[in-house]
């Protein structure tokens, strides 16, 4: 095993973060798995060539009619502190000190702490971020709630196809999420357990059930390494991928002892279908700030199935996240505008029955609170079962009509070219 040295500024934290005990913990992990990752890798490839080769599209899956149709099987019932997750802060790069620090002092119920794409994975970020995470479980920070009184960390590791390159295990670069996963549970995992305060995770980008099979393997394997119950991990799985929607009950089922429930992105999602479909002439999306949200109806055909689908398992169905930044000036239309326009698509959120979504402005928490305040009762909408819900395949493969526009053309590249320069960055 190779570990590069220690990122200027970050000797202190790289000493706390790899002990031998941890590397060792690390080295077991990775080559236990690593060529099951790699194994996924290649499907992922292989159905992504199959489908431009055939022209098919996807359904729900034959060979898994059975637990579809099975009434009986259900998810573990969450913790206490999961059962009331009305407003999470998402994309919570953690390596952000000040903005980590913030969240976790705000009335918010839950933190997505992002080692994924709210944050840029350079070994900086990541060891910065991580050691931050251990500060907050171990009560390091002052002036900060106690780790079972401040907002519910939930841990997102990188995705699949992300590498540490940082790190060799057998003379292969380390998997990002198994690299972020491993240390975070070796330094955090018994102590958030102890508080019964997690360790919970969202996963990112998954693609299929049996990519939740995995995930639910290396759940058991470090349970039992680390001398913890089995069910004590929780996840909440990210459908941000067009595939994944079509086998999102099998994906529930597999982490049935691990499960959180089903998270909707919807913009990763959008994305999602471009990168499997976007050179075929039907699938090509319009202006997607004019024509792609959650109104439309294959998003909204998705939101309703993944309701659906999680409370007639018992999981907690959660929508997806604002990313709009409020004007500071809390009295000027512009405030009144923006903040109307958010309550009214999250609005249509709450009415389909999501038990809580996720807000980037720190200063949307309490209106988006407020709003499920007015709108629900109790802690979750988990008796909301939603029988009026009947989606096809084409339901969630129908585009939206509408035109590509100068202006959605420019803002795209625009977009495009930030994200790569912040990205470059760091």
């Amino acid at each position: 095993m190779e570990v590069c040295p220690p990122p200027s500024g970050l000797e202190a934290e790289y000493e706390t973060l790899f002990t031998t005990d941890s590397l060792l913990f690390l080295h077991e992990l990775i080559s236990t798995f690593n060529e099951e990752v790699d194994q996924f890798l290649w499907l992922r490839v292989s159905r992504k060539a199959h489908l431009e080769l055939s022209g098919d599209l996807p359904s729900f899956l034959e060979h898994t009619t059975h637990i579809r149709k099975d009434p009986n099987w259900r998810v573990l019932p969450v913790p206490p502190r999961l059962q009331r997750r009305h407003v999470d802060i998402g994309d919570m790069a953690p390596c952000d000190t000040q903005r980590f620090v913030k969240a976790l002092k705000s009335p918010a119920q839950g933190i997505q702490v992002d080692f994924d794409d709210g944050n840029c994975p350079t070994y900086y970020n990541q060891i910065r971020g991580i050691h931050n995470v251990v500060k907050a479980v171990h009560n390091q920070f002052p002036n900060v709630p106690h780790i079972s009184q401040a907002p519910v960390l939930m841990l997102r590791p990188r995705a699949w196809n992300m590498v540490e390159h940082n790190m060799m295990v057998e003379g292969k670069e380390a998997p990002g999420p198994l690299f972020d996963f491993g240390l975070l549970m070796f330094h955090c995992g018994k102590t958030l357990f102890d508080n019964k305060s997690g360790p919970f995770f969202y996963l990112s980008k998954v693609e299929s059930f049996m990519e939740a099979r995995l995930w639910n393997k290396i759940f058991v394997w470090t349970q039992q390494k680390l001398s913890l119950p089995l069910g004590s991990i929780k996840a909440t799985v990210l459908i941000e991928n067009v595939l994944a929607a079509f086998e999102m009950e099998e994906i529930l089922y597999e982490l049935r002892d691990h499960s959180a429930g089903l998270n909707c992105g919807i913009w990763d999602y959008s994305a999602s279908i471009i990168n499997k479909f976007g050179h075929r002439p039907a699938f090509m999306l319009p202006d997607r700030s004019k024509y792609v949200d959650i109104e439309k109806h294959f998003l909204r055909s998705y939101m309703d199935l993944l309701v659906q689908t999680c409370h007639r398992r018992g999981a907690m169905a959660t929508g997806g996240m604002s990313a709009k930044l409020l004007p500071r000036d809390t009295l000027g239309e512009p405030y009144r505008t923006m903040l109307a326009s958010v309550t009214r698509l999250k609005l249509l959120e709450i009415k389909a029955g999501v038990d809580g979504f996720m807000v980037y402005d720190l200063s949307l928490i309490e209106p988006m609170q407020e709003l499920f305040k007015l709108h629900t009762e109790g802690d979750n909408q988990l008796q909301q079962l939603r029988h009026d819900v009947s989606v096809s395949p084409e339901d969630l493969l129908s585009m939206p009509s509408g035109g590509v526009t100068l202006h959605g053309l420019k803002y795209n590249i625009a977009v495009g070219v930030l994200f790569i320069k912040s990205w470059l960055s760091g």
